[in-house]
């Protein structure tokens, strides 16, 4: 009988130890982020109204077409003056990239990031275990994360992805990169750089479809710290909670809208196709159907079917009232409240239009897009690490409170919709970020007009005859854009 008992608490003993040892190794599958770091470049790199027109005037190949087709995206992109462009635009070489103007793009972001982040977390390059470079339109070698390691003398055990072509939506990508490593790997600190180099890519050609990319994109970069250190858990910003991705690469439409090639003259550019709107609509609805029932509370998914079986009833009993005639490309609104699973939406600044439909589809207010507004409007389309500089706007704002969930939406060339929502671990708003690319200019956003001064400056092209127009010689910009 004794033994019987002993041989039964072992196995109870055992079965309770496995248990226990089940639960404990889940909690170093999470993936938290423990500090990141946006990158801003010096002022001499800041693209002015003044400074745009000398561009457009020195490129030889637009005529007056093309000058009023800019004027019209520039005036409507939601872009503002203090954006920053490539070292070489500024050089006037924008029609002469060499590989080493690239790379020394690269190195300005990641000589600031990386080293701003890691002193501040007082955390030896050689404690890093995981580094994730995602950049998608510059191949070099030996590599960007080659560089960086070489630089920061990292360990020559360390785990190394290198991402390229991935478009906007890379550091998501990343991340997720990150989150299935720490599923193996307990105990482990990831570093994950996030950039887009604009000197090799800037168009100097006339094809309207890729000369806009010129008026979308901008440079800048981030760094962010991961861990699944539990030791390190109350030091972290924020816990991820699901990640989602979606890929309609098999789709030729959607693959086709956004892609890399060469005009009839052979000039390399970034194609942004017109169904571009329709490929990310589809994207993203895909992707929010994957990913609203992990996020959002059971009520509401249960009111929103109970609506959409009433529609569908409705439609049956009427056709014709159920039917919507909606013109191309038009946003459609999603029917469901996200506002009930997440407090903040981070959006890629993809552009105005990409703001707005999105701003429609989720029928959110001003306030919930005020960041990705705010983003686009100081900083353009910094790619991939776009969706930090929103992030930091919230941080600089005050907004982020313990327990607050943060919905992350990107899109990118495939084309992919890749989502995800991260738990706020700590209250951050007292400022503790004293290298936050938004504390020196945060009081001065939202500003009372967003407007750029392009039409004031240059609204005297849309009155002029393509068969005699001919810039004046005597043409000199105003003073007070000077």
């Amino acid at each position: 009988m004794d033994l019987l008992l002993l041989i039964l608490s072992i196995l109870v003993s055992c079965l309770f130890f496995k248990i226990w040892k089940l639960i404990d190794s889940k909690k170093d599958k999470d993936c938290y982020i423990l500090d990141y770091q946006c990158h801003k470049p010096s002022d001499d790199r800041m693209v002015s109204t003044h400074f745009s027109g000398e561009i457009i005037h020195r490129n030889k190949n637009l005529g007056l077409e093309e000058y009023k087709f800019l004027l019209k995206a520039i005036v409507s992109s939601g872009i503002g003056e203090q954006t920053y462009a490539p070292r070489l635009v500024f050089d006037g070489r924008e029609e002469r990239p060499t590989l080493q103007d690239g790379i020394l793009e690269m190195e300005e972001f990641y000589l600031d990031t990386i080293g701003k982040l890691l002193e501040r977390q007082q955390i030896s390059p050689k404690e890093v275990d995981i580094l994730v470079v995602n950049v998608s339109m510059l191949t070099s070698m030996p590599s960007l994360p080659s560089r960086i390691i070489n630089h920061y003398k990292m360990r020559e055990d360390i785990k190394v992805f290198n991402l390229t072509g991935m478009g906007c939506s890379a550091s998501l990508i990343s991340v997720d990169i990150v989150k299935n490593i720490f599923k193996s790997y307990p105990n482990k600190l990831a570093l994950v750089a996030t950039s887009e180099s604009l000197s090799p890519n800037w168009y100097s050609g006339n094809n309207r479809s890729m000369i806009l990319a010129n008026c979308l994109f901008r440079s800048g970069g981030a760094a962010i710290l991961l861990t699944n250190k539990r030791s390190l858990r109350k030091k972290a910003m924020f816990k991820l909670k699901c990640l989602v991705r979606t890929h309609h690469g098999a789709r030729e439409e959607s693959y086709n809208c956004c892609i890399q090639s060469e005009d009839k003259q052979g000039r390399v550019g970034f194609y942004l196709g017109k169904n571009l709107p329709k490929a990310a609509t589809r994207a993203l609805v895909d992707n929010l159907k994957v990913i609203a029932p992990k996020i959002l509370p059971v009520t509401e998914l249960l009111r929103f079917m109970l609506k959409l079986f009433i529609k569908k009833i409705k439609m049956r009993q009427n056709p014709s009232k159920g039917s919507m005639n909606l013109p191309p490309g038009t946003p459609i609104k999603a029917g469901i409240n996200f506002k009930t699973g997440v407090e903040h939406f981070c959006i890629h600044t993809g552009g105005k239009a990409v703001i707005d439909g999105i701003q429609h589809s989720l029928d959110l207010t001003d306030y919930d897009i005020e960041p990705a507004r705010m983003t686009l409007y100081r900083f353009g389309n910094t790619s991939a690490s776009s969706l930090w500089y929103v992030l930091a706007y919230m941080e600089a704002k005050k907004r982020l409170k313990r327990g607050d969930r943060v919905f992350m939406i990107s899109f990118g060339a495939g084309f992919k919709c890749n989502s995800c929502v991260w738990e706020v671990l700590r209250d951050l708003t007292t400022g503790e970020s004293k290298e936050n690319v938004w504390n020196h200019c945060i009081n001065d956003y939202p500003p009372k007009s967003i407007s750029n001064p392009f039409t004031k400056m240059y609204g005297w092209l849309q009155d002029e005859d393509p068969e005699t127009f001919k810039i004046p010689e005597t043409f000199k910009i105003p003073d007070e854009y000077m």
